[in-house]
């Protein structure tokens, strides 16, 4: 079972206590190997008041928090009877198991709010060949000329028109031939 990110519905108003009490049971509970981060979205907002400037914080999404957790039973019943939370988003039916969310629509909310996505862990070595799976060279087959962990990136070597061209790319973006 690996980890994933769930939304789950709280009362109007209530993201931040939820977001605590939630913390606090998984603390209490024992429940750390099974529920990671909880997140309430939030955007930074300028706002002019009496002439003045101020800077706050709005929430992205009312009445949601993103929670990432191995779904297991009990991680499930922790989260669902924390105080404020109504449910998981995606879960239809009486037992059925929420629907996580993608990967691509958790990088695009964490970029947003500025949190560092976890970082990918590849085992690729310099000079192995790989495959490009998505965007202008998909489907290219290139040799890896560097590798940066730091940034997440690979540099890889693909055959275009006959010329031999360096293109730069996420971790994401390569799987092994």
């Amino acid at each position: 079972m690996e980890k994933r990110w769930y939304v789950v519905h709280t009362y109007s108003g209530y993201e931040n206590k939820v977001k605590a009490n939630l913390e606090m049971r998984v603390e209490s509970m024992k429940m750390t190997d099974k529920i990671f981060r909880v997140l309430v979205p939030q955007d930074e907002e300028t706002e002019i008041k009496d002439g003045k400037k101020k800077t706050v914080m709005k929430k992205k999404f009312p009445g949601y928090v993103l929670v990432e957790m191995i779904m297991t039973d009990d991680s499930w019943y922790v989260v669902r009877n924390t105080p404020g939370v109504t449910g998981f988003i995606g879960s239809y039916g009486g037992g059925s198991k929420p629907t996580p969310l993608l990967p691509e629509e958790v990088t695009s909310l964490l970029k947003q709010m500025g949190v560092e996505e976890a970082r990918i862990k590849v085992d690729f070595a310099l000079h192995e060949n790989v495959k490009v799976k998505e965007g202008p060279f998909a489907n290219f087959i290139g040799m890896i000329e560097e590798i940066s962990d730091e940034k997440q990136k690979v540099k890889v070597r693909v055959n275009m028109f006959g010329r031999e061209t360096p293109v730069e790319l996420d971790f994401s973006k390569i799987e092994k031939v």
